[in-house]
């Protein structure tokens, strides 16, 4: 039964892929458009899911690899009276947004934005990205319900005009039909199918650009950039593996391609389940407890993440999970770490991650901020 649960699971994910439209290939050159002169394409250094021309005015055009295009307009600016009816408009300043993408209120966040974020898909415990959690506690941002069944009434109360979805949206197609009827512009985040971990954190040059926030958004990304240069390659040949404990006792752990094993690998490390995990959708997959001992007990480091299930504070508290846990290397050797809750959530973090990766892999001197050594064990 749990296998057909899995299939069926996986099945919604590729079809939920369908329904936010294939990728697409990007324009190699900016559209002409009637009244506008182009100026420049934004340089992206990692980045492949999205294009963004600028032109004279204050005007982007974005390309998104699932075929959609959204033209960014100045406060006062005029939309071109030829424009295709495929293009959508933003409208600076971006205001009273629906917010049912968790991994981009991070880039919000950081780009000072949150301000135009009035609804939420999230209740105010759920979030750990502190200033969304305040704004919700003070009141200023509303939860508005799940993106799969979103409070309709209060978003057209409340003047709601654009929302920011996941690619979940693809789950309940009839709710992006919905709220576009009603007049709300649906934009529909693909940071996730980004091949390169970086990729992700590029995106906060697409929500700068809305945000009339470019140059913030340029800074702030080549600092997480810059972490890769600092990168020591002391700690190549070390295997990793990142897990949890789900609440059924069954171990949950990234697959070999998946983004955090990239970000493992950039590090100087290995996942140590580098055998493919089969071929679906999913960013992880599920294991019994007697399957990954056989696996993953040779890891010379553990990553155990904490954004899921909580985060543990010992050894002693990993091992009551599961005894055989006790007889993992990295838990001899004390080498166990945990991530933070907003290790998913804190999507301009990756770079610093990434780092904080290295640092473990390597025995260089710093100290990690995302991460954090749990107690107990004999390694230093």
């Amino acid at each position: 039964m749990k296998n057909k649960l899995v299939i069926i699971l996986a099945l919604l994910i590729i079809l939920s892929g369908c329904a936010n439209g294939p990728p697409q290939a990007l324009p190699d050159a900016a559209e002409e458009i009637s009244g506008l002169t182009f100026t420049e394409r934004v340089e992206l250094s990692y980045a492949d899911q999205f294009v963004i021309d600028r032109y004279e005015g204050g005007y982007s055009l974005i390309h998104i690899a699932d075929g959609e295009k959204y033209l960014v307009t100045p406060e006062d600016g005029k939309i071109p009276a030829d424009l295709g009816s495929d293009v959508k408009i933003i409208r600076r300043p971006l205001s009273d947004v629906y917010m049912a993408a968790t991994a981009v209120m991070g880039l919000f966040d950081a780009l000072g934005g949150t301000g135009a974020v009035r609804f939420s898909s999230v209740k105010a415990d759920g979030w750990y990205i502190d200033g969304a959690r305040e704004a919700m506690e003070r009141g200023e941002m509303l939860y508005a319900g799940k993106y799969s069944l979103p409070d309709y009434e209060l978003l057209l109360s409340e003047g709601c005009g654009f929302s920011i979805q996941s690619s979940m949206i693809g789950h309940a197609p009839e709710v992006r039909e919905k709220l576009e009827e009603l007049g709300i512009t649906v934009f529909v985040d693909r940071s996730s199918y980004e091949s390169h971990p970086l990729g992700r954190c590029e995106w906060i040059k697409l929500y700068g650009e809305m945000l009339g926030e470019s140059e913030s958004a340029e800074k702030l990304f080549n600092e997480q950039k810059s972490y890769l240069d600092g990168l020591s390659p002391d700690g190549d040949g070390k295997t990793a593996v990142c897990f949890y404990i789900s609440g059924g006792g069954r171990i949950v752990t990234r697959k070999s391609g998946d983004y955090v094993s990239k970000m493992i690998e950039l590090a100087g490390g290995k996942n140590i389940l580098s055998e493919p995990n089969g071929d679906n959708a999913l960013s992880t997959v599920a294991m019994e407890p007697e399957e990954f001992y056989l696996k993953a007990k040779d890891a010379d480091v553990i990553i155990y993440d904490g954004a899921i299930t909580g985060e543990i504070d010992s050894i002693e508290e990993l091992k009551a999970k599961n005894s055989l846990l006790a007889d993992f290397k990295a838990v001899k050797n004390g080498d166990v770490w945990c991530t933070g809750k907003s290790f998913f959530q804190d999507t301009m973090s990756i770079g610093e991650t990434i780092s904080d990766f290295n640092i473990i892999f390597s025995g260089r001197a710093d100290t990690p901020s995302r991460l954090y050594k749990l107690k107990g064990g004999d390694a230093p």
